[in-house]
């Protein structure tokens, strides 16, 4: 720690930040641009001037950079010297005279940092009167919007697009005051994280198209605390809503998982709440149509359905709340209540909530696995299964340079320093996967095999690091070479992450990452593990505990029951679809969603629920963090007609009618709280969020911001009396702008906090003023409990898993099914947004480019694939790294449903 002096007042501050960090995080307000507390100094905007002198005798002193200049202990600073302030104030003259006066059109204002960075620097006029660059703006794809003329030069954009997230797409051209920051020329942007530049530019020239087609200001927005339903990290993000539809989604703040950061499917995929054919209204099967009801009149449809059946089965889903999977526990009971993931799939997220709950091996967050200096992956394309954790593994990468910096007494704040320092050194990363993946650049080693031997490959590291492991019989001199490498490289790391999870679709290689992380754990190191699940509350599910899809429909086949309870869940993408038609034929189908699915479209009754949008509830991501998500605006408060309920309530609504009795469940809460006490692993998820019944000074806190305008006509339409607003029963939060609004940054709990905005803090760099220290944890920490830690009673020395699986042999006559995830496509929810489904990858089949060749086959024909009793006849790709012996079926709109590891044949093509 240090002591320094500004304006006179003594702090004790990080001797370790620079000067700007230490007085952002005192809380007090310097203008910067250039600077970023993701990207580190580079000194080059001259935004940050403050007058330091050698001690309290000297009056004159001398104007530096507080972004270039330590917090060291005795540091004599002045933010508000004349000559700093004069200084400041003309470094925005010199800025703003390229800049075009267009704040009224811009999509940035009153979201822009540069504004905020003006009126904080006191700047009012401007004295150039000469013709302005201008610049020819770029087409950049669905997602972002360019806008070159408003450009500062505080290369913020290259900085992050290229050094922090690895894109190669994005740069600066030109020289002196005519640099360009975009592409070579037009094209789709093509970094899996591009959307961020929307939040790190801090002007007008990265905007989010698709908030353009509909634009508001952020000040007529409504928000919520939200979290990102798009695969299982449980990104925290701030959805804006405006009339009745979603607008926007931005980064909200999480220090633990996300910090500033999102990845494009959770940043751009929100569309599908949007969609124009999904249902809002009950709809009840008579004849051949449709016909839409009244709640009261679906609910007397469920409820005689409930009545009658002679046996009743209930599907959940990894897409639902906690509270929405119990509740259709509860109306069905628990041995009729079944796991919603596709049968093999949900056997291994079940292994992998075993191995977090009873190993000793913590689950790593995001800043944990950006703090490794060595990371292992096993089978896992994170960039498309998990796309965040993707993000952090550059960030390991990365740390090498950090690493060598220090070792020079280079502080890690030093940007240009550092990556001179480090321009060919990288932390070791291995990668082990079936096919190429997107961040195989930043592997020390990237080895293409099939699932069994790359579990092989990782029991086999697990055996070098701990001799009480298995050991791997019959491992060729190769394997035997890397695993012996990539054991060294651990055990001589500091800390090490092993990444894994579901996407292989392999059991032994989730044991295979349990072996390795536990191994490393009883040699003393310090280690870490992600094992990534499909979807957003897979590992919640897992938690309930329920058996799988298999045993649901062999209860419908065998005639056990003849009515099927749906939630959320299209079975289609979980079961063969000659299955699910027969086991559908025999059953009478309620089914409860906000998606118009294949499932939903075969129901006899169709409950409207509401999306995360238009609901609350509780999810619990990757690294066992139950969070809370809230609603962010009431649907029928613009279309009275409009008739969505949460899924928990329309459920609970069916068994309280089915017993005559009273609903018990009046609030969400009731339903968080019931489950917590019925169910020991979940047992802390009350934690998540503050209940409905917290208060600021006795005050709601507010999902609108202060200055939110118009609401007199916001159902002019309808009527030109201004309604109540209406009354969440559920939350501590108001649909209004009546209530505590955050005038204080840091008095709401970070589970509270709908958006960012703090005095003179407009732009998304008003999250820091909501952080213990910038870029650290939330004010109070942060959102969410984590309710799997390391088995407390763990032994040193688990017990290991043993079933080491035999060694692959490849054969074009049987290929052995894997399946591939795409970021755009491969979630079913993202995957129905217009601008994300003109980034999804054609359906097809892949094969080994020497593998195709050995079957006659090119590439583009079309290939007919015997799977699982079906045929399926799709265009072919070759894939020069995929490992022999493999068909890859990707999870993608048009290609049907099969099971991974199953045995595949060729038999036929057109255009071979």
């Amino acid at each position: 720690m240090a002591i320094i002096h500004v304006d006179g007042k003594e702090h004790t501050v990080n001797g370790a930040d620079n000067l700007l960090k230490a007085c952002l995080s005192l809380g007090l307000d310097i203008p910067y641009f250039c600077w970023h507390p993701a990207l580190g100094s580079v000194g080059s905007c001259r935004q940050c001037a403050v007058k330091q002198y050698r001690d309290q005798n000297d009056t004159v002193g001398r104007i530096v950079m507080s972004c270039m200049a330590p917090a060291s202990d005795g540091t004599w600073i002045s933010i508000d010297d004349a000559e700093a302030k004069a200084f400041r104030e003309s470094v925005i003259e010199w800025l703003m005279s390229n800049h075009p006066h267009d704040c009224p059109v811009c999509e940035e204002g009153g979201h822009c940092h540069l504004q905020d960075m003006t009126v904080m620097t006191g700047h009012a006029s401007r004295s150039y009167r000469f013709t302005k660059r201008t610049h020819n703006n770029q087409e950049l794809g669905p997602f972002i919007g360019h806008e070159m003329n408003r450009c500062i030069a505080c290369y913020r954009c290259v900085r992050y697009y290229k050094d922090y997230a690895g894109g190669k797409d994005l740069g600066v051209y030109g020289s002196a005051s005519r640099v360009y920051f975009g592409r070579a020329e037009d094209g789709v942007l093509e970094s899996e994280f591009s959307g961020n530049l929307t939040e790190v530019c801090p002007t007008g020239v990265f905007t989010d198209k698709t908030h353009s087609e509909r634009y508001n200001r952020k000040w007529d927005m409504q928000f919520a605390p939200s979290v990102c339903q798009g695969c299982s990290v449980g990104c925290n993000i701030s959805p804006g809503e405006r009339y009745g539809e979603l607008r926007r989604i931005e980064n909200r703040y999480n220090g633990s998982v996300n910090h500033y950061f999102l990845c494009d499917r959770g940043r751009f995929g929100y569309g599908f709440v949007n969609n124009k054919d999904r249902p809002r209204q009950p709809l009840v099967k008579r004849g051949d149509a449709r016909v839409a009801v009244s709640a009261d009149e679906a609910l007397l449809n469920a409820v005689n359905l409930v009545k009658t059946a002679k046996g009743l089965v209930g599907i959940g889903s990894p897409r639902a709340s906690l509270e929405s999977n119990f509740a259709l526990r509860q109306l069905v009971g628990s041995t009729n209540f079944f796991d919603g993931h596709a049968d093999a799939e949900g056997r291994l997220v079940k292994r992998v909530a075993d191995v977090l709950r009873t190993g000793p091996v913590p689950a790593a967050t995001l800043r944990g696995i950006e703090s490794a200096d060595a990371a292992l992956v096993l089978g896992e394309d994170v960039i498309n299964t998990a796309p965040r954790v993707a993000l952090a593994l550059r960030q390991v990468a990365r740390g090498k340079a950090t690493q060598m910096a220090a070792e020079k007494h280079i502080p890690d704040w030093q940007a240009i320093a550092i990556a001179d320092i480090g321009m060919h050194h990288k932390h070791p990363i291995f990668i082990a996967t079936p096919d190429a993946t997107r961040i195989d650049e930043i592997a020390k080693d990237a080895v293409r095999a099939a699932p069994a031997d790359i579990a092989r490959l990782g029991y086999a590291v697990a055996h070098l690091i701990d001799p009480a492991s298995p050991a791997v019989a019959d491992l060729d001199a190769a394997s035997a070479e890397r695993a012996r490498q990539i054991a060294d490289t651990l055990l001589a790391s500091t800390k090490a992450v092993i990444v894994s999870g579901t996407g292989a679709g392999s059991e032994s290689v989730i044991n295979a990452a349990a072996n390795v992380a536990w191994a490393l754990h009883g040699r003393g190191k310090v280690v870490e593990l992600v094992l990534a699940v499909p979807e957003a509350n897979s590992l919640g599910t897992a938690l309930i505990g329920a058996p799988g899809l298999d045993e649901a429909f062999k209860a419908i086949e065998s005639g056990r029951a003849d009515t099927l309870v749906v939630l959320e869940n299209d079975l289609y993408r979980r079961a063969p679809k000659a299955r699910v038609d027969a086991v559908l034929a025999k059953a009478r189908l309620v089914v409860i969603d906000h998606q118009l699915t294949d499932t939903a479209a075969r129901a006899e009754l169709l409950l409207s629920a509401g999306s995360f949008a238009e609901a609350d509830g509780t999810l619990v991501s990757n690294e066992g963090r139950a969070q809370r998500y809230f609603q962010v605006y009431e649907p029928a408060y613009y279309k009275p007609d409009t008739v969505i309920r949460e899924s928990w309530n329309w459920l609970h609504g069916i068994r309280a009618q089915q017993l005559g009795q009273a609903t018990v469940w009046t609030q969400l809460d009731h339903a968080t709280a019931e489950i917590a006490a019925v169910l020991p692993a979940l047992a802390r998820i009350t934690e998540a969020a503050p209940n409905a019944q917290f208060r600021i000074t006795g005050l709601k806190i507010a999902r609108e911001p202060h200055r939110y305008s118009g609401r007199t006509a916001m159902r002019a339409n309808l009527s030109v009396h201004e309604p109540r607003q209406p009354q969440d029963a559920d939350t501590a939060l108001a649909f209004s702008m009546e209530g505590h609004n955050g005038v204080q940054a840091g008095d709401r709990p970070a589970a509270l906090t709908p958006f960012a905005w703090a005095p003179g803090w407009n732009s998304p760099q008003s999250w820091n003023k909501y952080t213990d220290t910038v870029g650290g944890h939330s004010l109070g920490g942060d959102a969410g409990v984590r309710i799997i830690e390391p088995a407390a009673n763990a032994p040193k020395a688990p017990a290991y898993a043993n079933h080491v699986p035999a060694a692959f042999k490849a054969s074009t006559a049987e290929l052995q099914v894997v399946a591939s995830q795409h970021i755009f496509g491969s979630d079913e929810l993202s995957a129905k947004a217009a601008p994300v489904q003109s980034r999804i990858p054609a359906a097809h089949v892949a094969l080994n480019a020497a593998d195709a060749a050995a079957l006659g086959l090119k590439d583009g024909a079309l290939v007919d694939v015997q799977l699982d009793g079906q045929t399926l006849r799709l265009p072919l790709q070759q894939r020069a790294e995929l490992a022999r012996g493999l068909l890859v079926l990707p999870v993608l709109p048009g290609v049907p449903f099969a099971t991974v590891g199953d045995v595949a044949r060729i038999t036929g093509a057109t255009g071979a």
